[in-house]
């Protein structure tokens, strides 16, 4: 970095663990001011000692949703831009369709779909006044085809590719890009435990699978990085599988 640049600033939610952190941890090695947004104070102290004096983190719950402007106007006022947005935070619920009740799936949108709207809106009218910005989104393989189970998740993720679209439509003319990344099966504790315990879920992602093993985290950190970046300066309203060919596995 050249001396007096300025830094970019990147907001990650949910950015205390998982692909949340792996974006984050991937930003802070490119020289980008990221702060993480995430309701666990402890994973928050953990990343910030991780990733070191380029990472702020703010505990928050995104389901406040009538605090996501004060929210936004506090990072402004410390920060003066935010160049970056990733929507990564969500939650899933994994039940039998019929079990699903209205609270249930009203628990999954909010968190996943208005928290999203809410974020990217306040975080856009702060770019717009630059001509400039970069939101990317996270989305899932639940909204590329039927997965059983989780049909709140599955609502809310293909709600998120179709916000990305229309706002890269709507915003991109003003200078915003807006793309999404639809993850494949990514290796963690969580998704290992979850498919050791179903043996036949598991060979159902590895044979669909053309690249025959999960993802690793940083997979998506790498890709969050190129939409991000001038490399993708001609990119927007894309939904980006990261998947090693998933989604068009047979």
């Amino acid at each position: 970095m050249r001396s007096g640049q300025r830094l970019k600033v990147a907001i990650v939610t949910g950015g205390g663990s998982g692909i949340g952190l792996a974006i984050a941890e991937e930003f802070v090695a490119r020289q980008i001011y990221t702060i993480i947004i995430g309701r666990d104070k402890l994973k928050l102290r953990e990343a910030k000692k991780q990733l070191g004096d380029l990472c702020e983190t703010i505990a928050f719950d995104l389901a406040e949703l009538e605090n996501i402007p004060k929210l936004i106007q506090g990072i402004i006022t410390k920060h003066k831009q935010i160049d970056i947005l990733v929507n990564n935070a969500g939650i899933n619920m994994k039940k039998e369709f019929c079990e699903v009740t209205d609270a249930d799936f009203l628990q999954v949108i909010q968190t996943n779909v208005l928290s999203v709207f809410s974020m990217s809106r306040e975080v856009v009218k702060t770019m717009l006044p630059y001509g400039s910005g970069c939101i990317i989104n996270i989305s899932s393989m639940a909204a590329q085809y039927g997965i059983p189970k989780v049909i709140a998740y599955t609502a809310a993720k293909s709600a998120i590719e179709g916000m990305t679209k229309a706002m890269a439509v709507e915003l991109s003319p003003k200078g915003l890009r807006i793309n999404a990344i639809a993850p494949g099966f990514i290796h963690s504790a969580m998704s290992a435990k979850a498919l050791d315990a179903d043996p036949e879920r598991k060979a159902k992602v590895y044979s669909r699978t053309p690249m025959g093993h999960l993802g690793e985290p940083k997979d998506i950190g790498a890709a969050a990085f190129f939409l991000a970046s001038d490399a993708a300066k001609y990119v927007t309203g894309v939904i980006m599988p990261v998947d090693g060919g998933n989604s068009i596995g047979f």
